[in-house]
């Protein structure tokens, strides 16, 4: 039976796209995308979401790129303007099941110690779980198991009795590995309320 409903954040509950605010500082789709790979990457940001300061992570990136300096320091000092508001039908889920007793919902999120905070300001129900693991407060991240251990221990659950959802597969993967039930949501989903309401009933 399942007893606890856990959301990632970031392309689950709410849009966040870097390429929303550099599409804005660099004027043009292409150049924006080229900058996303090859100079603030997903890699770079993720060592931000496991622990590293904005700091370092700036100072060694513009080491690397130093004619991109003002381009580098913009992601984390307009950080916000990469987001485009809440997935308002998932969050009316996640609300959902915060109202009824039968379930726990928790947080698992990659994400920055430095930036939580400030998203908890943007998205004040990001403080509504009943708990939550964030990567950067913990130094690790998913899909390594470790986190969702952490988890696990934190809140007294069973993999068995808990969905896991993640926009990223390699974290869906991760969590079936334990044992978790996953949904692997995607925008081309119809109806994430409709896909828990069947792996809820399940006896």
């Amino acid at each position: 039976m399942i007893k606890n409903i856990i959301f990632d954040l970031g392309g689950v509950l709410v849009h966040w796209d870097p390429l929303n605010l550099y599409r804005k500082i660099l004027k043009k789709e292409k150049k924006a995308v080229e900058f996303l790979e090859t100079v603030c990457t997903y890699e770079w940001n993720l060592e931000q979401d496991r622990g590293r300061s904005i700091a370092e992570a700036n100072r060694l990136k513009i080491n690397e790129f130093p004619n991109y300096a003002s381009e580098i320091r913009a992601y984390y000092d307009r950080w916000e303007e990469m987001f485009d508001g809440s997935i308002r039908a998932n969050v009316q889920v996640m609300q959902h099941y915060l109202a009824n007793d039968k379930y726990r919902v928790f947080a698992l999120t990659n994400w920055s110690r430095e930036t939580f905070p400030i998203a908890l300001k943007l998205f004040p129900f990001f403080g509504d779980f009943d708990g939550a693991v964030v990567s950067g407060e913990e130094g690790v991240i998913k899909p390594d198991p470790a986190i969702y251990q952490l988890l696990l221990n934190r809140y007294s659950l069973k993999p068995e009795e808990s969905v896991f959802i993640d926009d990223r597969i390699e974290n869906i993967e991760a969590a079936k590995a334990l044992n978790f039930h996953g949904i692997h949501y995607t925008p081309a989903m119809e109806s994430l309320a409709e896909e828990l309401e069947r792996i809820t009933s399940q006896k």
